[in-house]
């Protein structure tokens, strides 16, 4: 299974939500007829919070493959194979967060609540961010309200000003601290704690400078003063919560596959990164990140071919429930400590501070480690190994990305990683059965859904799967 029903996830939601006013002690939104503004505040903030998780699951669903974390256990599956897909749910679950935050900024501002103008600003970046880095051009500026129903496409570079200018505008609203309604449990992400979001907003600020390394627009200074400014440590990381009504949906991906609606399995590629084969040393992350076969070894399945001669459930890898990213009630991640620490690393080696650099290596890696359960021994003796420990003078850029690779297990930004380092991964080739519409090439964008190219297609730009995005150079 490739992607989760996002009309199931639609209505679980919806059904929460309204059960939210008999639920104080969870969520405890003020419904008290003399302050009917809070009310509508709330339920647009907890539904955007919250949908906002399930975004960055459902697009790291797809991106997974496309960086080989996971394989389709079938032949010639089309994510797998880049072929073209078009994914209109994904699509309208980003413009619906984002129509919903568009709301929640307007009625904020009407009540003076700079505390959830702040907020929405700050997921409306995120949510813009993702949906620019899987198409490019976008409709924005006549996109969210229904005055136009053709929206023209706004350029992705522009857009990518506005990503930034969001989340300035996001760190003022919550600087001025005198909001007239406060955040409380409708926030899914930190509970309303505006110093948490103001540390989130200056993280996403550093990942969206990052991501221009290949213009001329990169700054690694502007990267290294906003990681100066963003999480202190992995305290401060941000994810979405997941409760026993609503399942973490990592965790739905491997119960299922228990169940045989196959989805989860581990890719050939990503197994031997970890086993020794690839870079010669086993990386101990492996039995916390995937199981092994019935048989106790570690066997990946290979992308674009299936499961081959080992078709029986059991044969192959597979994310299982239990671990860090598939506990039932684990958050969906948006933004870490330890990303920002592989953030900070690229910025300072590329800004020749070499030791900075490899201290925040390290740290990025010991602070993965520790998130997904590593003992202190195993994390030591990791750290020891000659070609992880490889001094300031000899740290490359080629470790950074590999380290940042393995920490970002399932997460869409790997994807935009991936394509900045054009896929130059050690051992990462194409599928077998490549879709040969892509001469020889990984794929670099999503194609538009077939609701845009029959609704709106005099505006939808025309591109392939082959077109560099704007920052992709």
């Amino acid at each position: 299974m490739e992607q989760i029903s996002y009309t199931i996830k639609y209505w679980a939601v919806l059904v929460l939500l309204l059960s939210f006013s008999s639920c104080e002690d969870y969520l405890d939104i003020n419904t008290d007829p003399n302050n009917p503004t809070l009310a509508p505040l709330s339920g647009l903030l907890a539904n955007a919070s919250f949908e906002t998780g399930n975004n960055i699951q459902d697009m790291g669903g797809i991106t997974s493959f496309y960086v080989q974390y996971l394989a389709s256990p079938n032949a010639a599956s089309s994510t797998d194979i880049h072929d073209e897909v078009a994914y209109d749910g994904l699509w309208f679950s980003f413009y619906n967060v984002m129509t919903d935050l568009s709301d929640l900024e307007l009625q904020g501002e009407e009540a003076g609540a700079s505390d959830y103008v702040g907020a929405a600003k700050i997921l409306k970046a995120l949510n813009l961010g993702m949906t620019i880095d899987a198409w490019g051009d976008i409709p924005y500026g006549d996109a969210f309200f229904a005055q136009t129903l053709n929206p023209t496409y706004d350029d992705d570079q522009a857009l990518y000003g506005e990503v930034q200018q969001l989340l300035d505008d996001g760190i003022a609203a919550l600087e001025q601290g005198n909001s007239t309604f406060e955040i409380g449990n409708d926030d899914f992400i930190f509970g309303g704690d505006i110093d948490q979001w103001l540390k989130l907003a200056h993280g996403l600020k550093a990942r969206y400078l990052l991501h221009l390394s290949e213009t001329d627009q990169y700054d690694p200074q502007a990267v290294l003063a906003e990681t100066d400014q963003a999480l202190a440590s992995s305290e401060d990381d941000a994810g979405v919560d997941f409760f026993e009504q609503e399942n973490n949906p990592w965790w739905i991906v491997a119960d299922n596959n228990a169940n045989l609606l196959l989805g989860g399995w581990i890719s050939e590629h990503f197994v031997e990164a970890l086993d020794g084969t690839t870079y010669g040393y086993v990386d101990p992350r492996q039995i916390l990140l995937y199981d092994t076969t019935e048989a106790g070894e570690f066997v990946g399945t290979p992308n674009g071919a299936g499961r081959g001669d080992a078709p029986e459930q059991g044969a192959r890898s597979t994310l299982v429930t239990g671990l860090f990213y598939t506990e039932q009630t684990a958050p969906v991640l948006v933004f870490t400590y330890f990303e920002q620490k592989f953030i900070e690393a690229e910025a300072a080696l590329d800004a020749g501070d070499r030791n900075r650099a490899y201290e925040a290596y390290l740290a990025g890696i010991r602070a993965h480690m520790e998130k997904i359960g590593a003992d202190e021994a195993t994390i030591n003796d990791y750290l020891s190994i000659p070609a992880v420990a490889v001094g300031a003078a000899n740290l490359t850029e080629e470790l950074i990305y590999k380290e940042k690779y393995i920490a970002l297990f399932l997460h869409p930004e790997t994807w935009v990683d991936a394509r900045r380092y054009n896929y130059q991964y050690e051992g990462m080739t194409l599928p077998a059965n490549h879709n040969p519409a892509l001469n020889g090439e990984f794929i670099k964008r999503l194609i538009y859904p077939d609701s845009e190219t029959t609704r709106n297609g005099q505006n939808v730009p025309d591109v392939t799967l082959g077109d560099n995005l704007w920052w992709d150079q």
